[in-house]
């Protein structure tokens, strides 16, 4: 969330090769957006129209989202500085900056969330995906996805444990503004169930009835 155009573009552009991004101008967009749960990542100003960044942090943290929040602003007081921690905020990075500390920044919050890993890899074994090249293989054999259907399984993967919403889903695959009706999640987790029949990740993909659906090791797969 950064007003200034310009930067919120350039930020964008060189996070690009590790990630999906999407950039918002405004406190009270940002907040909606980052309530929906569905970003691995949040870097947030605190100069925003409409709301201020300090405000947006304490929404999200009082509605339990958890989503890991780095704070990059001119304002570099202690002061400042405390009241972002106090909010919940997991780093706070002044402008000017170096766009290298800020991509290393990123990937340590993404480390330890288990969204990211320095060999580009996830796996729930037998299954590994290569997210350097997207390629998923189980048991070295190669399974052949469709862009949606591996970012379903990434989507799966990154949130082990966490049940995710079909529109937590629908939102990060196809997009708030996406005209595709919220039934689309069913049939790519159906085929995506179909093209892993038989192994590990496939009888863990739980369905949740009414709520969505969740991967963990403990499940015993579902028919959606």
């Amino acid at each position: 969330m950064e007003d200034d155009h310009s930067l919120n573009q350039s930020i964008r552009e060189f996070l690009t090769p590790m990630a999906d991004t999407r950039g918002v101008y405004s406190g009270d967009e940002g907040e909606y957006l980052a309530s929906e749960g569905i970003f691995d990542a949040i870097i947030l100003d605190i100069m925003l129209p409409e709301m201020d960044g300090f405000t947006v942090l304490h929404k999200l943290r009082a509605a339990h989202v958890g989503t890991p929040v780095l704070i990059l602003t001119a304002k570099d007081g202690l002061a400042d500085k405390m009241r972002g921690f106090d909010l919940g905020t997991d780093d706070y990075l002044t402008k000017p900056f170096h766009r290298e500390e800020l991509m290393a920044r990123i990937k340590v919050l993404l480390k330890r969330s288990g969204k990211y890993s320095a060999d580009h890899t996830l796996t729930f074994v037998p299954l590994t995906v290569q997210l350097n090249d997207r390629s998923v293989t189980v048991a070295d054999t190669a399974v052949a996805l469709s862009g949606k259907e591996y970012d379903l399984l990434v989507y799966l993967l990154q949130n082990q444990g966490t049940i995710l919403t079909k529109e937590q889903i629908f939102d990060r695959l196809w997009g708030f503004d996406s005209d595709t009706g919220l039934a689309v999640v069913e049939v790519y987790m159906s085929n995506l169930r179909k093209k892993l029949k038989g192994t590990a990740v496939a009888d863990a993909i739980r369905t949740i009835r009414n709520v969505g659906y969740i991967l963990d090791e403990g499940g015993t797969g579902g028919s959606k």
